[in-house]
């Protein structure tokens, strides 16, 4: 048993338990094999592809030696082999009695809990998971890396459902026995923005301030200030950080390909995880459309969950070569697009969920863009350029950005056949009839003290005036209404708006009066719904990417009315400075 060594992939599923190699022999003797020539044995059927002759040889080892101190070991090697064969009910048998036999053996709570969460049984797996990090473990380096790897998958499934109180307990126990693992400063600072937790980088006995801030991720430090060069700082630390195995091959290595279109179609390619019901999916449907195809071949190559929605339909309807790329290797993603000679090739995602920065690195075409998804510089050497306009990213601010900038009119692009559902009343939405709605549907990770602080006062100065929130987390909702009673309003006038579909939102966004605007990280998608749909914005503007989007969008809508108003303190606008509003339009500004 102290032999055995543990190999635990990346999400604790599949692993088996290994020992020294052993001669396999090839017809074993099941009672007197020992632990190390059943492995081998397996083994070579496995790898020989009789995957279930494998699973029989464990079978009937654990039949022929019932009382073996081992026997939770193969239990737990003959369940990766049941599952691999899908034969489920099997497998979480095996680990139910590995458990039973050895309840300090937490490889099984971990593939135990996966094979639940699977079942679509979310809060089993949780449970499961609680009990094997409570219990009282001799302290192993095997085991510590155990009861880190089940706190972060429970981590993962509470944040998914939106528990992120619990999340973020979990995540901080993690932090106590792993205070330097850059991953998990990464999330616990991200679930106290989802949570409004002010200060959001809150240090403990075991993590200080300052550690928090240097790992912090480039979305979550958008949030957290508008600091250009702290940005670009976490965004550079974390591709210094980043690991690209066999990041430069000649196989797919095109950063000095020539692009000669003079016989051909300038080749196009877009690397996205949003092409699907996502924000950035809805700005882009009808860019697809638009593209002048006698000129430009348009490649998309979908990283993202699997989707048959309509938006994805559409989108690949208007696209060329529709290319999944989720379940490739980085290698295999950038030799596809190497294989495809793609001139331009453009990061829809740059730093945000399911990004494949991987890809990038291996510089598969000559150019590369970084647009749209992430709003800010990549700090990358492999990202050449950011896509922005005059107003996001001015001259004088070039020296943050470590792309080359480009401007279009606008940066962002908008969907002009969206449609909206209906045209329902704010009684059905729980709004009062006769007062003055504002509204912010930007998510919680927003909310920043500042931007709260000032939605409050004015709430206190506009009489009769309630303030419109897409809804969030239970405890999220509650922090609010306790804010909103310490400022002298009353919870009640925080109104919030169940999440529903794109269309049926759309049809909602004119029962408010006035969308108020978050700092320093804005509304980007929501912004262009609310202008789209005919809602003033009110928004300030600060000196980062994410901050200047809103100030963006409401220019190009020519809304601006005063567009050199500077300090936020002394007059952001008319309303924080002491005049009740009564013509929404008045409210209306852009502040650098």
């Amino acid at each position: 048993g102290s032999q055995a060594l543990f190999l635990l992939e990346s999400r604790a599923r599949g692993a088996l338990y290994m020992t020294p190699s052993a001669a396999a022999p090839d017809r074993p003797d099941l009672q007197g094999l020992g632990l190390a020539q059943l492995i081998e044995a397996a083994g070579a059927r496995s790898g020989a592809g009789d995957v279930r002759g494998a699973r029989d040889l464990y079978a009937g080892w654990i039949e022929a030696n019932p009382t073996s101190p081992f026997l939770f070991v193969v239990l737990f090697n003959r369940s990766t082999l049941d599952s691999a064969l899908g034969e489920m009910q099997a497998a979480a048998e095996s680990l139910r009695r590995a458990i039973e036999i050895n309840p300090d053996f937490l490889p099984a709570y971990i593939n135990l809990g996966g094979m639940l969460e699977k079942a679509e049984s979310a809060e089993a797996a949780v449970a499961l998971w609680s009990s094997a990090v409570d219990r009282p473990l001799l302290m192993t380096g095997d085991n510590v890396g155990h009861v880190v790897t089940t706190l972060t998958q429970i981590t993962r499934v509470l944040s998914e459902k939106e528990q992120i109180e619990r999340a973020e307990q979990a995540v901080k126990r993690c932090l106590d026995i792993s205070p330097n693992r850059k991953d998990l400063v990464e999330q616990y600072f991200a679930l106290r923005l989802q949570q409004c937790k002010w200060p959001a980088a809150e240090g403990s006995e075991r993590i200080d301030r300052k550690a928090l801030l240097r790992d912090i991720h480039p979305l979550s430090m958008a949030a957290y200030t508008d600091d250009p060069m702290l940005q670009l700082a976490a965004a550079n630390r974390l591709v210094a950080q980043a690991s690209f195995d066999s990041a430069r091959s000649a196989n797919f290595d095109r950063r000095h390909a020539p692009i000669d279109i003079s016989k051909r179609r300038l080749r196009v390619g877009y690397i996205s995880s949003d092409l699907r019901d996502h924000a950035v999916g809805y700005l882009m449907a009808e860019l697809f459309e638009v593209h002048d195809k006698t000129r430009i071949e348009v490649f998309a190559y979908y990283c993202g969950p699997d989707s048959n929605s309509e938006l994805t339909q559409r989108t690949k309807a208007n696209v060329e070569h529709w290319k999944p790329i989720r379940d490739l290797s980085d290698d295999d993603a950038a030799r596809m697009i190497a294989d495809d000679g793609i001139d331009i090739l453009i990061d829809v995602n740059g730093h945000t969920r399911d990004a494949r920065l991987g890809v990038f690195a291996r510089r598969p075409a000559p150019i590369q863009v970084n647009w749209l998804g992430f709003p800010g510089t990549m700090g990358s050497p492999f990202h050449h350029y950011i896509i922005a306009d005059d107003w996001i990213i001015p001259p004088s601010f070039e020296k943050y950005y470590s792309e080359k900038v480009l401007r279009l009119p606008c940066y962002q692009p908008n969907d002009r056949k969206r449609v909206s559902d209906g045209a329902p009343t704010r009684a059905e939405h729980g709004l009062p009839d006769d007062a003055f709605v504002f509204c912010c549907f930007n998510g919680p990770q927003k909310f920043s003290r500042f931007s709260v602080e000032r939605w409050f006062e004015i709430l206190r100065r506009t009489p009769h005036s309630v303030l419109w929130l897409l809804n969030c987390p239970q405890e999220t909702k509650i922090r609010l209404q306790v804010y909103a009673q310490a400022g002298g309003i009353d919870p009640a006038r925080l109104i919030f708006a169940p999440k529903m579909r794109n269309q049926n939102h759309l049809a909602r966004i004119p029962l408010a009066d006035l969308f108020l605007d978050t700092v320093p990280y804005g509304a980007h998608t929501t912004a262009s719904d609310a202008l789209w749909m005919g809602v003033p914005l009110l928004t300030l503007s600060g000196r980062s990417f994410a901050s200047r989007v809103c100030g963006s969008l409401v220019r190009s809508a020519e809304r601006t009315r005063d567009p050199h108003t500077r300090d936020a303190k002394e007059r952001p606008d008319r309303v924080s400075s002491g005049t009740p509003i009564h013509n929404a339009s008045e409210a209306v500004v852009c502040a650098p």
